[in-house]
């Protein structure tokens, strides 16, 4: 791989950007300063150093944002603050969120670059369960469990597919009702849209599973870390 592809792609700059760095000799490779942005180097066996500290090359990145509202799932915007503003000191190039959360959703989000797993996750013919947390305004009972489990009209061109609602709590004084919903979708405002159809609205929502993975319950709102492999494995 040549040496300012390398830089770029950690995040260090642009093309330009880090041949200028190249060129000040602020660049080592095993302990040599280089000069030549045509250099070539391999990523996985040479030591690359920027400002004295060695680079580590990962073709992969994986991380677990616990989202918090007030963000959204875009790598720019105009009008709101992003996700990616939250991974603070990672490189974001080539980074993206696996699927959507909504301004005012929290929960867990996969961010990556890897578009295999994207793929994997986000493909209709995977059946990948999605589990939210909600709560809603209305009283939830067996009748609406009826309800998503045969599939709801949205207005979309088919019925939703089967989901699983399993209700917490209901309180009868404030005609309140805490929930989770499991989907294999992701329509646009899916669980949202499925509610108000039935007559109640979510008033709030978050993620807390994909498939076999579940949002760490010890990582506070707002914050992210590496995906371990071990949880790569239940994501795949």
């Amino acid at each position: 791989m040549r040496l300012d592809k390398y830089l770029a792609d950690m995040g260090i700059g642009t093309r330009s950007q880090v041949k200028q760095i190249i060129k000040k000799g602020m660049i080592q490779i095993n302990n040599a300063i280089c000069t030549n942005a045509d250099c070539k180097i391999n990523e996985n066996t040479d030591i690359i150093c920027y400002n004295g500290k060695p680079l580590i090359y990962e073709e992969s990145r994986y991380y677990l944002l616990n989202k918090p509202m007030g963000y959204v799932c875009a790598n720019k915007d105009n009008l709101h603050k992003t996700v990616f503003e939250l991974l603070k000191g990672e490189n974001l190039k080539g980074l993206f969120t696996v699927g959507r959360l909504d301004i005012d959703t929290e929960g867990l989000l996969i961010i990556t670059n890897d578009g295999k797993l994207s793929h994997d996750l986000l493909s209709p013919s995977k059946h990948i369960e999605k589990t939210y947390y909600a709560h809603i305004t209305g009283i939830a009972d067996a009748s609406h469990i009826d309800l998503c489990q045969k599939g709801l009209d949205i207005g979309d061109d088919k019925l939703t597919k089967p989901a699983r609602l399993v209700i917490l709590e209901t309180n009868p004084m404030s005609n309140t009702s805490k929930i989770e919903i499991t989907i294999t979708e992701g329509r646009y405002h899916q669980v949202k849209r499925m509610f108000h159809v039935m007559g109640m609205e979510v008033t709030y929502l978050k993620r807390i599973a994909m498939g076999n993975f579940v949002l760490d319950a010890s990582l506070p709102s707002g914050q992210f870390r590496r995906l371990h492999d071990d949880e790569l494995k239940k994501l795949t």
